[in-house]
């Protein structure tokens, strides 16, 4: 006979249903703003190749960091929106609980990419301060300006998907080309006003800085859910409280809690139990608790019957 081979197409298949006893939602994302993303990619990149031409013919090294972070932007804003289509699709034979981790996964490769950026710029900015060359400011303050502009609109647009940790990956990146475009143009202003070029670099290595920390906050919460921790916004301590609360329940083991996309956590238990006649209301009222409580939509909880011996009671 030939070997059966699992389907890796994604499908629409009674086995991935949820009804009201399991969850509220499925694991495909619901939806997705692609165009506004799509539209996002098109305007960083076009500019950061003008920006790139403009900063070897001004020697600005501030305008060429601005450049760079929008190379970035755009490769990130693309990964981002490949990431969200993918996401949206259903279950398969093959990938039970969708597809909605990809979105994590963009989001912890743009944190890394933006390390690297934020190395490079740090590394050519000192290198400047070190051997300092011309720069034409007003050039520099014109094209700056304009780069300002098209990261207002971008970031804009992507403030309107507040729902995934992809996009605000891609934010972040985009605020860090936003705050490169004002360095740039104090830059550009302070050299025409009083020909100090050290502030090209200076400007380059605080707005470095303040992206930072926007990027390392973003490359743990997207480690932590590849790495399927119990979310910060779960007590584990408390959730193993409230499972055992009912009277029925004699003692909780094998609880695990994580997440499985962003914002969509799951937990499953094992519940030891002397009586299983009342099991499925129990399990109504813990469902709910976990629901209502600890944001917790999809629990998988089994019981265990338990047999109550003297030594119980001792």
């Amino acid at each position: 006979m030939p070997a059966t081979t699992r389907s890796t197409r994604a499908v629409s298949s009674p086995l991935h249903h949820h009804d009201s006893q399991d969850a509220l939602r499925g694991h495909a994302r619901e939806r997705a703003n692609s165009r506004i993303l799509g539209l996002a990619v098109g305007l960083t990149l076009f500019f950061a190749v003008v920006e790139f031409i403009v900063a070897l013919v001004s020697g600005s090294v501030a305008l060429m960091a601005d450049a760079g972070h929008m190379v970035t932007d755009s490769t990130a804003l693309l990964l981002a929106l490949l990431a969200q289509i993918i996401a949206m699709r259903p279950p398969s034979d093959t990938s039970s609980y969708g597809f909605g981790r990809i979105e994590a996964l963009a989001a912890f490769v743009n944190s890394l990419v933006m390390l690297g950026v934020i190395a490079w710029i740090g590394i050519t900015a000192f290198d400047r301060l070190q051997n300092p060359r011309d720069i034409a400011g007003q050039t520099v303050m014109i094209v700056a300006g304009i780069g300002l502009l098209i990261n207002l609109l971008v970031a804009w647009l992507l403030s309107k998907d507040q729902d995934s940790i992809n996009t605000k990956a891609a934010l972040v990146h985009v605020m860090g080309d936003l705050l490169g475009s004002i360095a740039a143009i104090a830059s550009g202003l302070i050299i025409v006003l009083t020909g100090w070029t050290p502030i090209d670099s200076l400007l380059s290595i605080f707005v470095c800085a303040l992206i930072l920390k926007s990027t390392l906050i973003l490359l743990k919460n997207s480690y932590r859910i590849l790495m399927e921790h119990v979310p910060e916004s779960v007590d584990f301590q408390a959730v193993g409280q409230d499972l055992q609360s009912p009277a029925a329940i004699r003692a909780v083991h094998n609880l695990h809690v994580w997440e499985i996309s962003p914002g969509h956590i799951a937990l499953s238990a094992h519940l030891e139990m002397t009586d299983l006649s009342n099991w499925p209301s129990v399990l109504r009222d813990l469902q709910i608790v976990l629901r209502e409580k600890h944001g917790i939509d999809h629990a998988t909880l089994q019981p265990e019957l338990t047999m109550v011996t003297p030594e119980s009671f001792s």
